[in-house]
């Protein structure tokens, strides 16, 4: 439903966005995750008409954002990070403009209908400039979904947000999820987890790692630190004097839960560390791989420089993916997070 090939945007001498390749299929929440200046923006507005690349393809249902402009737009709904609302309007005289300049048959029912699903009915009399910051941002989903367009573009859709309306737009996002390809854009790293079905993460214009939250946590656990537990109140000197003995550790630290330990590079010393305490006379309590998180991943790939040495290995990339260009395959996760 979308396809984005080799996709460049420059300003002048700065690379804005830089040779982006990835896929998005009906039916897929696609996160997009990076700092300030990653070029996440930037590549929304492109794939909604707003600006054209510099380089590169950008299909949208079917058609090519550039020389389709019109039809892609058609079948495009998009929530930029500034609402575009008219405050001297009254909700549902906006979302009639809207719809009217979208050409929405049965315009009345339509407006009806998406006043209900993003939860402004009570206030479709109102004025626009009376609504909070976080109605403002509802009525902005409504206008991107007046007419039921089957990719969905959202930039940062909970900004301004009170807590249960957050649960509430999250919820309404995975719905909305089920049957269009939706792009939804995010600095909230809990946020992607909870709601994504896949996550790019953009440094620089570049994707610098791709993949399923869970996947994503995965690869970065590969020669993680692990976290022993033992039972009783051994001296935590002795034991790490004793584990950085163990072939492979590179460092032994007390923690609230126990001793964490950082292993060399592709060592995986689970097995050793479990011998080596047995052997001292400690009780094992319990030894896994420390959790990391998707911000964990966020933080490493992001403060190293996408084009050295410094990328981290073992994450997925684009070319990692299962399908060609970062596609999912076709359909619904089944591990989607149900989390508000």
């Amino acid at each position: 439903m979308i396809d984005v090939q080799h996709l460049t945007k420059r300003f002048g001498d700065f690379a804005a966005v830089n040779d982006l390749t990835f896929r998005a299929q009906p039916g897929e929440i696609v996160g997009f995750l990076g700092p300030n200046g990653a070029g996440k923006t930037t590549t929304l507005r492109i794939l909604s008409g707003f600006m054209p690349p510099t380089a590169g393809t950008a299909i949208v249902a079917g058609f090519d954002v550039v020389r389709d402009s019109l039809e892609a737009r058609r079948r495009t709904g998009y929530l930029p990070e500034s609402v575009p609302l008219y405050p001297d309007m009254t909700v549902r005289g906006y979302l009639d403009f809207v719809a009217d300049l979208r050409r929405v048959p049965n315009r009345r029912a339509r407006i009806t209908a998406v006043l209900e699903q993003v939860g402004m009915t009570p206030r479709a009399r109102s004025l626009i400039r009376t609504l909070s910051r976080g109605m403002r941002q509802r009525v902005g989903l409504a206008q991107a979904l007046i007419h039921d367009p089957p990719v969905l573009i959202l930039d940062e859709p909970t900004v301004g947000l009170d807590p249960h309306q957050v649960i509430d737009v999250r919820a309404l996002v995975r719905e909305l999820g089920r049957e269009r390809t939706l792009i939804f854009s995010t600095h909230i790293l809990s946020e992607a987890e909870q709601v994504c079905d896949r996550v790019l993460i953009l440094q620089r214009g570049q994707i610098v790692a791709e993949g399923p939250p869970d996947r994503l946590r995965e690869q970065l656990q590969r020669g993680a630190r692990i976290l022993l537990r033992l039972a009783g109140q051994p001296d935590p000197a002795a034991v790490a004097r004793r584990l950085g003995q163990v072939p492979g550790v590179a460092s032994v630290e007390p923690s609230p839960e126990g001793f964490l330990i950082e292993p060399r590079a592709g060592a995986d010393i689970r097995g050793a560390v479990n011998a080596a305490a047995v052997q001292a006379g400690w009780a094992v309590v319990e030894l896994r791989t420390a959790t990391g998180s998707l911000e964990d991943i966020f933080l490493e790939v992001t403060s190293a420089d996408v084009s050295g040495p410094g990328k981290p290995d073992g994450l997925l990339k684009p070319e990692d993916s299962p399908t060609p260009g970062g596609a999912a395959a076709p359909g619904r996760k089944t591990g989607r997070k149900g989390r508000g």
